[in-house]
């Protein structure tokens, strides 16, 4: 064991593993692009969706038991799929990846409006404000907090899970865990995992101290 954690410090330092289009940093950027764009991709469509139900009320039960099937989805059937079906491609990655994100996007927005309470939304509607002034003036900015609570747990996934690109035959940090394991180099498995792992860390650090950085003072929920 001692000598296994000797040769991974010794990869995870090594000038020449960091450089090359196939070294670490190349690998960090591709696996960071994946991830950046299939997690903007599902907030584009989650935010919406997850504002509408909402504001209205209407697709509660979907919205609450979304987070269980995403829980649930199979990653990389879900890739193996759509790359038998639409061939050769990074489709597959971000398609998987975006169908990751989007239910925990939608799930915690929906939480966040639901948290709001009746009475400020009330008192808004008695000041004379309509109904998008009062998803946008009053829902929204309570909702905040919540809602980058889940944008934050979708990246953090999606980070973990952006490994299925190697899957596929395409880059990221992924390729170091397939490719040791096809050639039985536990070394190289362990420090593409490791890398994973940090990046993800990485990511949930971040956003934490993003949010923590908006929303200073303000309590947890809306309520």
């Amino acid at each position: 064991m001692l000598e296994l954690l000797k040769n991974l410090a010794s990869w995870l330092t090594s000038p020449a593993q960091w450089s090359g289009p196939e070294g670490i940093a190349a690998r960090i950027l591709e696996h960071l692009e994946y991830s950046v764009l299939a997690t903007l991709a599902a907030a584009v469509i989650a935010l919406p969706v997850g504002l509408l139900i909402g504001h209205t009320g209407r697709g509660a039960f979907l919205a609450v038991n979304l987070s269980s099937f995403g829980r649930a989805l199979p990653t990389v059937g879900l890739v193996t799929l759509v790359f038998l079906a639409g061939g050769l491609s990074v489709w597959p990655v971000y398609v998987s990846l975006v169908a990751l994100a989007v239910p925990v996007i939608i799930t915690n927005t929906y939480a966040g409006m639901a948290a709001v309470d009746p009475e400020v939304k009330d008192a808004a509607k008695g000041v004379g404000l309509r109904g998008r002034q009062v998803l946008w003036q009053v829902e929204l900015p309570l909702a905040l907090p919540l809602i980058m609570t889940g944008v934050r747990l979708a990246t953090v996934q999606v980070v973990a899970t952006a490994t299925i690109a190697a899957y596929v035959s395409f880059g990221g940090l992924g390729r170091y865990v397939f490719d040791g394991l096809a050639q039985r180099d536990l070394v190289q498995v362990l420090g593409g995992a490791a890398l994973v792992a940090v990046l993800a860390v990485v990511a949930d650090l971040a956003l934490g101290g993003l949010t923590r950085l908006l929303f200073r003072g303000r309590p947890a929920t809306a309520r």
